[in-house]
């Protein structure tokens, strides 16, 4: 990758770095669109409102916020807020159910949570019994539990500025796997990691960024928050995705990036709003979360006239960490180079290095790397080895160094003594003109130990039969590989950020 990276060049925690770039530009627009705006300066201004409010109700540095909101302004202004007095935001998706709620409030021992009316009522059923302090909203309220009714006297922010190994805020995995686990990440993690992306020159000081991922992911916060602002770029939010909604914004705000999952990608092929539409201000996608299926690649970027910059990451490393270059050659169905600041390796079960084109684990390290899992100290020490953080992610790097990323190491089907990796399979169903989308897995067998299961969507109006689908496997993949069953699925069970659950499959 292009570009250097030095952390000790880069401001040593996220209050310095937010007053940076208020103080070098106090006018420089940050967020624009139609949910509201904000200039750098307004932001820090916000942001310090925000900490003593906190303060003021008696939160105090290593404290977690619980944050149950979707895309709305307001989320930076705590979110910097929180982590700039050394508080912990911990960032929830407001989708979860209220037991779902609990066990993260639970695990995390929030003292404070911070919602929205929407979202009020799922918030209130999951503190029954809790020991929380304060339940506030944005909007006012008769029973005075809001953030506008809480004084916040005086200026600047009320406690000392965090270092860079003090913790910055608690993110919780998506649970495809079980529980969801609290992925500690200091300071230094989400600095470096913002940092890391810059140095990789993919962006621009003139690059705005439109942000339809939602906001409790780390993807939002890092790659279209953190890095945009620390480039000097702009910011578009919206509160979410719709095909509609989406290409509005791209026409009117004329956005130059975005970040987005598979999923999205495929919806706005197939979806008749995206038709004759003017997208020229786009000088690139970037596609994360999951692997982008190479017959949605190639059909989007013809449609568009745009192209898919495919990168890799995960909250255990801030967010990215590798990407293809903008400027350099591009493999498509690679998730490119490692980030400057960054080493990746593909290891065997004894971290031994695996030469080009077998596949192993993907271990990478870096100040990116997470201190590790909020009271789980085995799940950090089987996570973190040797100094290398252990994703569980299948890949292999070809002789150029590209990595490819092959599937999940608890998701790999052993048929008969024979690795299976369902993403080729998957990459041959996405294949096929009927097919929306797949996903394979494993199911246990008295004969085989595993055989191969395969969840199919099918396209509108497509009529294509099991006997028809194992026929066409059997042109493209070896018979071991080959489904022994179908599911024909009216959808696939997804977390809010793209990613197939297959333990639900």
């Amino acid at each position: 990758m292009s570009g250097f990276f030095d952390f000790a060049s880069c401001p040593q925690n996220l209050r310095e770095f937010l007053e940076i770039r208020a103080h070098e530009a106090p006018d420089r627009a940050f967020l624009v669109g139609s949910m509201g705006t904000a200039t750098r300066g307004e932001l820090l201004s916000r942001a310090e409102r925000i900490a003593r409010q906190l303060f003021a109700i008696g939160v105090r540095p290593g404290d977690r916020v619980g944050l149950v909101t979707a895309n709305r302004p307001e989320f930076l202004d705590v979110f910097f807020g929180a982590t700039a007095a050394g508080f912990m935001p911990v960032p929830l998706n407001p989708a979860l159910r209220p037991p779902e709620l609990r066990y993260i409030l639970d695990d995390s021992q929030a003292k404070v949570v911070i919602t929205e009316a929407a979202h009020l009522p799922s918030v209130e059923a999951a503190l029954v019994g809790a020991d929380v302090d304060h339940c506030l909203t944005f909007e006012p309220r008769d029973d005075g539990e809001s953030l506008d009714s809480i004084d916040s006297p005086g200026e600047g922010f009320p406690t000392p500025a965090p270092s860079g190994e003090t913790n910055a805020a608690l993110i919780y995995t998506s649970g495809t796997t079980g529980h969801p686990k609290g992925v500690i990440l200091t300071h230094r993690n989400y600095i470096a990691n913002a940092f890391q992306i810059v140095a990789a020159g993919i962006y621009s000081a003139d690059d705005c960024f439109l942000c339809v991922l939602p906001v409790f992911h780390v993807n939002a916060q890092v790659v279209t928050i953190l890095a945009p602002l620390a480039i000097g770029g702009s910011l578009v939010l919206l509160p979410g995705f719709s095909p509609r909604h989406f290409l509005d914004a791209l026409e009117t705000f004329r956005p130059t990036v975005f970040s987005a999952v598979p999923t999205i990608y495929a919806i706005l092929l197939q979806h008749p709003a995206g038709d004759g539409r003017d997208l020229s201000s786009l000088r690139y996608c970037i596609c994360g979360a999951a692997p982008m299926p190479e017959a949605v690649f190639r059909a989007f970027e013809a449609k568009f006239q745009t192209k898919i910059i495919e990168g890799y990451g995960l909250s255990e490393g801030t967010c990215a960490s590798a990407v293809n270059p903008v400027d350099a050659e591009r493999k498509i169905g690679s998730i490119g180079l490692a980030l400057p600041g960054q080493e990746i390796r593909i290891v065997d079960p004894h971290d031994q290095t695996l030469p080009a084109g077998e596949i192993g684990q993907l271990v990478l390290r870096g100040d990116n790397v997470m201190r590790g899992y909020f009271h789980n100290e085995d799940a950090t020490r089987a996570a973190l080895r040797n100094g290398w953080l252990h994703t569980g992610d299948l890949a292999r790097a070809d002789e150029d160094g590209y990595l490819y990323i092959c599937g999940r190491q608890k998701e790999m089907i052993i048929r008969g003594g024979q690795n299976i990796y369902p993403r080729e399979i998957e990459e041959v169903l996405h294949h096929h003109p009927g097919i929306a989308e797949a996903a394979v897995v494993g199911s246990p067998d008295d004969v085989w130990g595993e055989v191969v299961v395969a969840h199919v969507v099918l396209k509108p109006e497509a009529r294509v039969t099991e006997e028809a689908l194992t026929a066409y496997t059997a042109e493209h993949l070896a018979d071991y590989k080959c489904p022994a069953r179908w599911v024909f699925r009216s959808d696939l069970p997804k977390t809010a950020t793209g990613k197939v659950q297959k333990r639900k499959l």
